[in-house]
């Protein structure tokens, strides 16, 4: 399978292959083909320093460097058809009557406070210290509330 540097360099080969045969085309007698003959041997001397880079995984002339063999394949995702789709809108479920009655169940299990710091912290996506300033209460108490009433879900729900 091919990275998408050599999938580059492939086509960077094609286009100055085409650029100089282009440049082999030009009269240098006539003053306009030979200020195109200019013009595409600086295109070509561009697209081989790009190659060169390509090749090498660094800036073409430096000799200090990082020169690590298939440098490309190991900083490159080969192929992102591999990925699953990321699908980041669900759809959305209606709960059951008895999920619902669980819930509530559960929540009613909870002392006020638990439930409250609970909702907040899970439901609402507060921070301790958000929920410690709106309700009046340390923040280190907050964090116990939440970290009982997560128990007690848990234990309900096995």
């Amino acid at each position: 399978m091919k990275t998408w540097v050599e999938n580059m360099i492939n086509e960077y080969n094609v286009g100055k292959k085409a650029l100089e045969d282009y440049r082999e085309k030009l009269n240098l007698d006539i003053p306009s083909d030979a200020e195109e003959h200019k013009v595409v041997s600086e295109m070509i001397s561009d697209m081989q320093y790009a190659l060169e880079w390509m090749r090498k995984g660094r800036r073409p002339g430096n000799r200090r460097g990082i020169d690590r063999r298939a440098i490309y394949q190991r900083t490159t995702l080969m192929n992102m058809d591999i990925f699953p789709e990321i699908n980041l809108e669900q759809p959305r479920r209606s709960l059951e009557d008895d999920e619902k009655l669980l819930i509530v169940e559960v929540l009613m299990d909870l002392s006020v406070r638990e439930r409250q710091c609970y909702l907040l912290h899970m439901v609402q996506g507060k921070s301790y210290a958000q929920i410690a300033a709106e309700i009046g209460i340390s923040r280190r108490t907050v964090q116990q509330y939440v970290e009982r009433a997560k128990k007690k879900v848990q234990n309900f729900a096995a």
